[in-house]
């Protein structure tokens, strides 16, 4: 299975004191990252949040901001009367008592404690499973479309891969005919060499250090290695987890092993499709570097 390290999740929901609303986005990274941006009435929640983004995601640079929209009236702050007229009461008494005229002015008793009542603040009326649910829509949305993104980048990947396999094919199939014309090659510029110099050489130990020269250029074992690597691909791509990182470590190995047969070969023909195959890898690397 694949999953997209690029997406985008929101969720909503209605309060007595408002709306609250979550959002999460995720791009490519190659760990996990998380930043949270919350206000400060929902400030106590960071740790939930950043436990739950740990839990749901394995890579990719995360991040989380909530937003909060006040129903009408309900930010503003209720003036208590009866504070007010208690406070009143005692400043004209005291006035009275010491004949000194009382201030008028209502406005300086708004810092007095008990005269504004202010609304509670988001969260502290709600319970934790409140929140762990709108967290956890957001998260599902995000998700969802991870998951549309990974089907179209394993898609992608299956077309290319299917291209790279129909290309190491092939060269099996040239390094069948290739082989034998180098091994020939290998003993006419031996033979020539020897008649250069007039000197004689034994058959057999001719023979012997042409089969030694041409172990080094085989690549029979870089063919059936890279056979192995494309059904391992396979099996994980299709596994129910996704795993881009171990993905992209078998693309490196396959270039590894493609890159040293094209140095080990010299057929022109031979060599072309090896740049062909590279070529492919580098497309399905592409897509893999976005894939969780």
């Amino acid at each position: 299975m694949f999953l997209s390290m690029t997406g985008f999740g929101r969720a909503s929901r209605n309060f007595p004191w408002g709306t609250a609303a979550f959002e999460i986005t995720s791009v490519n990274h190659r760990y996990q990252e998380s930043a949270i941006r919350l206000p400060k009435e929902l400030a106590s929640l960071e740790s939930r949040i950043a436990a739950s983004l740990r839990s749901a995601l394995r890579r990719g640079k995360v991040r989380f901001s909530a937003e909060i929209a006040w129903a009408p009236g309900f930010n503003a702050a209720k003036l208590n009367e009866d504070a007010i007229f208690s406070y009143c009461t005692q400043l004209k008494g005291l006035s009275d008592r010491l004949g000194i005229p009382a201030a008028a002015d209502l406005a300086s008793l708004l810092v007095l404690p008990g005269v504004c009542d202010f609304p509670n603040a988001p969260g502290e009326g709600e319970d934790e499973e409140v929140w762990d649910a709108l967290l956890g829509e957001a998260v599902s949305a995000l998700m969802e479309m991870k998951k549309s993104e990974g089907a179209k980048l394993a898609e992608a990947v299956e077309s290319d891969l299917a291209e790279f396999a129909r290309l190491v094919g092939l060269l099996s199939a040239r390094w069948d005919i290739a082989a034998p014309e180098a091994l020939d090659a290998l003993k006419i510029r031996v033979e020539k060499v020897m008649e250069r110099f007039g000197a004689d050489i034994d058959p057999n130990r001719a023979a012997q250090e042409v089969s030694l020269l041409a172990d080094k250029w085989d690549v029979s074992e870089e063919l059936t290695r890279l056979s192995a690597h494309i059904a391992k691909f396979r099996e994980i791509a299709s596994g129910k987890e996704s795993e881009g990182r171990k993905l992209d470590f078998l693309i490196q190995e396959m270039n590894r092993e493609v890159n040293t047969m094209g140095s080990k070969v010299n057929d022109a023909e031979f060599r072309w499709m090896v740049v062909e195959a590279k070529s492919c890898l580098e497309r399905i690397r592409e897509q893999i570097q976005n894939v969780e």
